[in-house]
């Protein structure tokens, strides 16, 4: 436990770094921003997450490296309470990444890369779902230049044991009388995955969440959830081909999926891996997340994105806000 003299050092040491913040049209009350002090509530080091809630690395880079470069980022959280986040290095364990495109990174614009190069570990979940460019993921990368991206991030992560690629999600959808799915990427897929040294893919079935329902009506996208039977089948595909080239298989808050042999339940920020990973080997949090849905075995982070960040990829799919030009 902290005593009240290094509890006060915390506050000081916090209250003193300069703070980023979403531009709203209405200026943030900082009056009544929540401190979540990384480090300074208990002795084990955070994960930080950016993010689930949004491609910040794709849309957002400025605002992501400017709250590294200060250390301490303001979030808009989903119940509509702002809080502060410290980004102090010494405070942080892992620093994990989410995208559909990294090229920002890999570019260094606004000095992301150099900003994120101050962290001790940085984990990485790259998601290709074979989609990229189509009327259903109108601004992510095609397969083609994302698959291109994987070199330069295996050098960035330091190991490929640091990636995890997201086949996330399989889509079905009919389309002049035909049904599709991006299912069949997979066999294009895979081996590209082997042959940067990366074992780790994540995937799941599209979960049509209500609101996305309504948005796939407004789009005239024709979805379609196929029955479990189904998924079952189309799983053992993806296994069947992980097994072939190498690969560990786990699916996303699915646990249904796992009686199928060669799929294990993910955790996608998983503790005990970044743990062992960390060049320092330092302890990290191995407790559920408790803000995650029940299946999800994600331990626990810290997410600085936000929902008031509007994603441009504009994936019809979508569980959180794309930005589709909706009225």
């Amino acid at each position: 436990m902290y005593n009240r003299k290094n509890l006060a050092s915390c506050w000081s040491e916090n209250n003193n770094k300069k703070t980023a913040h979403f531009l709203l049209r209405s200026p943030v009350n900082h009056s009544n921003i929540k401190t979540t002090s990384v480090g300074c509530q208990d002795k084990m080091k955070k994960v930080i997450s950016a993010s689930r809630r949004s491609d910040v690395v794709a849309f957002f880079p400025a605002w992501l490296s400017q709250s590294m470069q200060r250390e301490k980022a303001v979030v808009f959280g989903p119940s509509g309470h702002t809080y502060s986040v410290d980004l102090s290095p010494e405070n942080v364990h892992t620093l994990v990444l989410w995208s559909k495109d990294f090229s920002n990174l890999i570019k260094d614009k606004y000095s992301l890369l150099k900003n994120i190069k101050k962290y001790e570990q940085i984990y990485l979940h790259f998601t290709i779902t074979g989609l990229g460019g189509t009327y259903i993921e109108k601004k992510s990368p095609s397969p083609g230049d994302a698959v291109r991206q994987l070199s330069e991030l295996v050098n960035i992560a330091g190991s490929p044991s640091r990636i995890s690629v997201r086949f996330d999600p399989v889509v079905y959808w009919k389309e002049r009388e035909s049904l599709r799915s991006n299912l069949q990427f997979f066999e294009k897929l895979a081996p590209a995955i082997n042959s940067h040294g990366i074992k780790d893919v994540r995937f799941s079935f599209v979960q049509w969440y209500g609101k996305a329902k309504r948005r796939a009506l407004r789009h005239n996208f024709q979805y379609r959830d196929p029955p479990e039977e189904e998924k079952l089948e189309a799983a053992q595909y993806l296994a069947d081909i992980a097994l072939k080239w190498g690969l560990n298989l786990y699916s996303c808050s699915q646990n249904f999926l796992t009686v199928i042999k060669g799929i294990d339940p993910s955790s996608c920020i998983d503790g005990a891996l970044i743990q062992k990973l960390h060049p320092g080997r330092e302890a990290v949090s191995l407790k559920k997340d408790k803000s995650q849905r029940k299946e999800c075995r994600c331990t626990e982070s810290v997410d600085i994105g936000s929902y008031k960040q509007a994603c441009p990829h504009a994936c019809l799919y979508c569980y959180a806000n794309p930005s589709l030009g909706d009225p």
